[in-house]
């Protein structure tokens, strides 16, 4: 069996002398205690040493993607195809896979191997002969600075922090500006307080304030570069009629320095947006696409990294930057939050506030996707961002459009406008209502009168002859009404009521004269009672 060993200095091949020790894993150690020792069992074939630090590093980087180097395949075809038959011990398993794909050589790793590996590196410097221990060490540090600044040069995972970098520094360039632009304000309205009401761009302000100096100098001055003609003359009429306080020239070269500082950081910021929106564009497009330069970088901030933003899932990148509020509603058991820094992005933004939430939590899904596609793919470009955002738009505006019914030409034509017109029913007023004196209906009273007697001995009823009198003369109206209906309608009617106006008087009649018979024999019984009572006395 031979044994690859990379060194800082060169490559190494051994032969294994017993093989039969590589079996006992757990006491190989101890048969590499003195050099001695390690030479009975190892015997060095061939050591090719690198030229310089470049191609030390080059054989290195190579090791660590798991590729063949140039001069390690010179060494493999030089050495080993001449002993084809033996079996080559490699400490990586994915480096023995492609020089077993590319040379056509067997190649070994196991946990014996490794072993192995470590206890050649413990007794390297007798194992390997030809070099002084003074310059292996000198060459493991040359050839560990040198790949350490490689990774960190070359390392795609650090491209990113610039943006980082870059999304920090605009925010603090707002909050700066901020404060620097409301002092100026507050600063410059004590001498010319009308101007801040005019002049509602900050920017414009501070050049305002800067060319004009003192408000006596408006009368001569041309700001005509940064303000319209309608607020340059509204300023040079404030200024005449202003209120404000007189200022000395120290105070005024204070205000202009500080306008001049505002101007410079305005300037630098639209300067340091426009490399943050190239960087990201080049950097991470698909996201870019989706949620615009701002969120993107700042979900990659608050993330660390592209490649750790691409780890998590879409449901934490939806609540991103709330994860206060999101840990706070868990401990109080309230509604999570629907969304955190991706609640700025420009289709939430446009979105109604019922639809909110279901457009994040559709917008993170899909950034996730742009997200992984962009850390981990091979293409800079983003036309897959470009179709997920077209799907979401066409989605958020079916939510929109959604319960609007729209009416066809057939259906335009059978609307009537009488749907949209206001219809209130005329209630007219009742006056029962005023009197609490309960009224009962002449049905209920005829009821009354029935069960009444049911319970009272009938007695005859007593009928005047003035009432059979007038229900003759009805029953002749009658007759005669019903013989006069072919020759007059009009006189049918009137007669009609008449009719029931007297049957109505008849029926009062007839109540009274039933209660006046009632009366009696309610006399009758009590006089009973107290005969009984007088009896059993």
């Amino acid at each position: 069996m031979l044994v690859l060993f990379e060194t800082a200095a060169g490559y190494a091949i051994f032969k294994v002398l017993d093989e039969s020790k590589l079996e006992q894993v757990d006491s190989l150690f101890k048969e590499f205690e003195t050099p001695e020792k390690a030479n009975k069992i190892l015997k060095l074939k061939h050591f090719e040493k690198f030229q310089d630090t470049t191609e030390a590093l080059a054989a290195a980087t190579a090791l660590v993607e798991g590729k063949i180097g140039k001069s390690l395949k010179k060494v493999l075809k030089k050495i080993v195809a001449k002993e084809a038959h033996e079996q080559l011990a490699v400490s990586d398993a994915k480096l023995g896979g492609v020089i077993k794909d590319k040379l056509e050589l067997s190649c070994v790793h196991s946990p014996a191997v490794a072993e192995l590996m470590r206890c050649i590196r413990s007794q390297m410097e007798g194992l390997i002969t030809g070099l002084p221990p003074r310059e292996i060490s000198a060459m493991s540090l040359g050839l560990a600075h040198s790949l350490s600044r490689y990774k960190l040069k070359f390392s795609p995972d650090k491209v990113d922090t610039m943006i980082v970098q870059a999304i920090s520094l605009l925010d603090d360039l707002d909050k700066e500006l901020n404060n620097y632009i409301m002092r100026c304000r507050e600063w410059y309205g004590w001498h010319f307080p009308e101007l801040g009401k005019i002049v509602t761009d900050n920017l414009a302000y501070c050049k305002t304030v800067r060319k004009i100096g003192d408000r006596t100098n408006v009368a001569g001055s041309d700001l005509s570069e940064f303000l319209p003609e309608e607020i340059e003359a509204e300023v040079k009429l404030a200024a005449e009629i202003s209120m404000g306080t007189e200022v000395s020239e120290q105070d005024i070269g204070n205000i202009r320095h500080l306008c001049d500082q505002v101007i410079e950081i305005s300037e630098y910021r639209a300067q340091l947006y426009d490399y943050l929106k190239n960087r990201m564009m080049a950097i991470a497009p698909n996201l870019t696409v989706m949620v615009g330069e701002l969120v993107g970088a700042r979900l990659i901030s608050h993330a660390g990294s592209l490649l750790n933003l691409a780890k998590h899932p879409a449901s934490t990148v939806q609540i991103l930057g709330a994860e206060k509020a999101l840990f706070r509603a868990l401990k109080t058991r309230k509604d999570t939050p629907k969304y955190g820094l991706i609640y700025h992005a420009s289709l939430v933004g446009q979105t109604t506030a019922k639809n909110k939430g279901k457009i994040s939590r559709m917008l993170a899904a899909k950034a996730a996707l742009a997200i992984r596609y962009d850390a981990l793919g091979e293409d800079t470009n983003a036309e897959m961002g470009a179709e997920n955002r077209a799907k979401l738009e066409a989605r958020l505006r079916q939510l929109e459009e959604r319960g609007i019914r729209r009416i066809s030409g057939t259906g335009k034509a059978m609307a009537k406008a009488d749907v949209y017109q206001h219809k209130s029913e005329v209630k007219i007023y009742d006056p029962s209502g005023d009197s609490t004196i309960p009224s009962t209906s002449k049905k209920r009273k005829f009821e009354e009168v029935e069960e009444g007697d049911a319970e009272v001995p009938v007695t005859p009823k007593v009928k005047s002859k003035k009432a059979k009198k007038e229900v003759v003369a009805v029953e002749e109206e009658e007759e005669e009404a019903a013989a006069e209906v072919a020759e007059e309608t009009p006189k049918k009617k009137k007669k009609k009521k008449k009719v029931k106006a007297e049957e109505e008087e008849v029926e009062m009649k007839e109540e009274e004269e039933v209660e006046v018979a009632a009366e009696p024999t309610e006399k009758k019984k009590k006089k009973k009672k107290k005969a009984k009572e007088e009896a059993d006395e």
